[in-house]
């Protein structure tokens, strides 16, 4: 039994919204990851990017249980010595809730150059509109699991399978390579009559040559009778 390895042409990246509103932001953080990574479809596979697109709205209506609004704190550094700042989860949420949901989703995708790609398809908005409409995204709760419907490349695998057309137009082209079959009997003609010249002419020498051995061997049977 092989093992499946996803192909370019199964992969198909959908679009889905989902509400933050009062979702804890851990749990929150673990659902859009996990459609980021694609590990909802059953062609998941660790090393290639086959999740979808999450739209996440109403960043700023995500809660914190306990007393982690005062006691955790979330670190940037400049890249200076000494140029680390903490602020607390409770004062980022109030000032940049975009940044709490990104930094929280970051922390959950692999530290690769394929993590950094899946983080791309995540998109958070403070507020309940978004623009993504023309993506015409699906609704999504927090724990649900989009359905499965098979892989594309089905789809798109019956139009590309009909090349008839293409193979019609040889078949056209046949009666232009008969005329060259009319010229052979003319020139197989010719080569029966040199051939029937040839022959004619070997036997005329076949002839003519059984002659003159005859008359040759004629007078030496007469001088043996004589004696």
């Amino acid at each position: 039994m092989k093992t499946y390895s996803p192909k370019p042409d199964h992969i198909e990246h959908r679009w889905y919204v989902m509400d933050a509103s009062g979702q804890v932001l851990g749990r929150l953080a673990s659902e859009v990851a996990t459609i980021l990574r694609g590990k909802h479809k059953p062609i998941y596979a660790p090393h290639m990017d086959v999740g979808d697109h999450v739209i996440v709205v109403n960043a700023d209506k995500v809660e914190l249980t306990g007393n982690k609004a005062k006691d955790k704190m979330a670190y940037r550094h400049s890249g200076y010595p000494g140029g680390i700042t903490g602020i607390s989860y409770g004062d980022l949420l109030a000032t940049r809730p975009i940044a709490a949901v990104e930094k929280a989703v970051r922390g959950m995708l692999p530290k690769t150059r394929l993590g950094r790609q899946q983080i791309k398809k995540l998109h958070v908005i403070a507020g309940p509109e978004h623009p993504h409409v023309a993506q015409k995204p699906l609704n999504l709760a927090v724990g649900e699991r989009p359905a499965w419907d098979g892989l594309p490349g089905a789809k798109v695998s019956s139009p590309v399978a009909q090349p008839k057309p293409a193979a019609a137009k040889p078949a056209a082209a046949k009666p232009a390579a008969a005329k060259p079959a009319a010229a052979k009997p003319a020139a197989a003609a010719k080569k029966t009559t040199t051939a029937a010249k040839k022959t004619t002419a070997k036997s005329a020498a076949a002839k003519s040559t059984p002659a003159k051995k005859s008359t040759a061997k004629k007078p030496a049977k007469k001088a043996g009778t004589e004696e």
